[in-house]
């Protein structure tokens, strides 16, 4: 869906659950990058004995890399890698979540830095009519060979592969190859490094497509992130905080305030992205307000980031200090549904929140509000006309919730 609102700017609350998954795994395991570098070559596709393989020095050819997306989030994924990898990104034809770029092969390790992506692949086409003769020993090998560039940014100990009739004869196959050449385990249900095999883009009726073969670059997806170690229930999805501090704009000198900081996930990505003068979290929940400090904790950050239990919605309560100081951007994730509130207090929450936000903010200031309740918040940004003016909300599509981002500048 194309980008409505202002164009992203520099990069890197509790709505949606964070895209953890692709069966993400532990993170890469100690000496398994030792161990890829001893598997086995592949002669031909045959199973003769294997002589050891050597891993040769990152390759300066240019490599075809999918980045995958939340949808609604194309653009400012888009601003990010030209930002971050300096090359343009490319739509994938047939695709509305994915991007494709071309990197060099040493180049492959930057693509860890996106904040914004879900997930990174090197991406193989094979002109062959069938999965089956992935086997032989071309295309066998170009596949090893990918297996090889991820390994070498970030280890695996297992694999397994994402495609229909993975659990066939033939899979099972091209697994002990893979297996064979690369020393890793083939673990089917749970398998860190990720191989996709889909079919490839028609171009006419009289060509036949071939077969693509994706190769997950590292363990996890870049959706997971290592520093949540505080599981909190209905944390904000990281990616979409990091496309909220994409949208705001990164300023060295922006006093971050964070309204109903929950867990910190809005925190850790702003401060993630870059510096900022000051950075303060307030929440009433005990339970929110420490997984919040394990989350700045494993992120490094606890000592930039003044947490206070007070109420959100009412800066009078607040404690002098930090909290108190006025600020030039301002994050919020409200609570939706009835895990953390209600659908009947969504009204006064949104309109208290837009009340809050202007009374703690500094002229020029921005708020950033991500929240399921359209309607609700489409109503308080009307009635606070005089307090902010918004900018069209972008749409995110993230299993199955449809939450929008907002963006605001403070009037006076």
């Amino acid at each position: 869906m194309p980008h409505q609102g202002r164009r992203p700017h520099r990069s890197s609350g509790r709505s949606t659950p964070d895209d953890r998954s692709d069966r993400a795994g532990s993170s890469s395991r100690a000496g398994s990058s030792s161990r890829a570098a001893s598997g086995r070559a592949v002669r031909s596709g045959r199973r003769s004995a294997p002589a050891a393989r050597v891993v040769s020095p990152p390759s300066s050819r240019r490599t075809r890399v999918e980045l995958t997306f939340l949808g609604g989030l194309g653009d400012v994924l888009s601003d990010e890698v030209r930002e971050v990898l300096d090359v343009e990104p490319r739509p994938v034809p047939g695709r509305d979540d994915a991007l494709v770029v071309e990197l060099a092969g040493d180049r492959l390790a930057q693509v860890r830095r996106l904040r914004t992506a879900v997930a990174a692949f090197v991406v193989l086409h094979h002109d062959v009519p069938r999965p089956k003769s992935l086997l032989s020993g071309e295309h066998l090998q170009r596949i090893v060979d990918a297996a090889y560039a991820s390994l070498r940014v970030a280890g695996s100990s297992t694999f397994r592969f994402e495609a229909a009739g993975a659990d066939s004869a033939v899979f099972a196959r091209l697994g002990d190859e893979l297996a064979r050449a690369t020393g890793l385990k083939h673990d089917a249900a749970d398998g860190e490094l990720v191989v996709k095999v889909r079919r490839g883009v028609r171009r006419d009726e009289r060509t036949d497509p071939g077969w693509d073969v994706l190769v997950r670059i590292g363990p996890r997806p870049l959706s997971a992130r290592t520093w949540r170690v505080a599981d909190f229930p209905g944390a904000a999805n990281a990616t979409i905080a990091a496309a909220m501090v994409r949208l705001a704009g990164v300023r060295d000198e922006d006093r971050v305030l964070n309204l109903m900081s929950g867990s910190g996930t809005l925190l850790v990505e702003r401060l993630l992205a870059g510096a900022a003068a000051s950075a303060v979290g307030i929440d009433t929940a005990d339970a929110a307000l420490t997984a919040a400090r394990e989350n700045l904790e494993a992120a490094g950050l606890t000592r930039k980031v003044t947490l206070v239990q007070a109420d959100a919605l009412d800066p009078s309560s607040w404690p002098a200090g930090p909290a108190t100081e006025p600020a030039d951007l301002v994050l919020a994730d409200p609570p939706w549904g009835t895990l953390h509130g209600s659908h009947a207090d969504a009204p006064a929450t949104h309109a208290g929140l837009l009340r809050a936000a202007h009374a703690a903010s500094a002229p020029g200031a921005r708020l950033v509000v991500l929240t399921h309740e359209v309607k609700v918040m489409e109503a308080a940004v009307r009635d606070a006309a005089s307090l902010w003016r918004a900018h069209p909300p972008v749409r995110v599509y993230a299993k199955g919730h449809h939450p929008r981002i907002w963006l605001l500048d403070r009037v006076g």
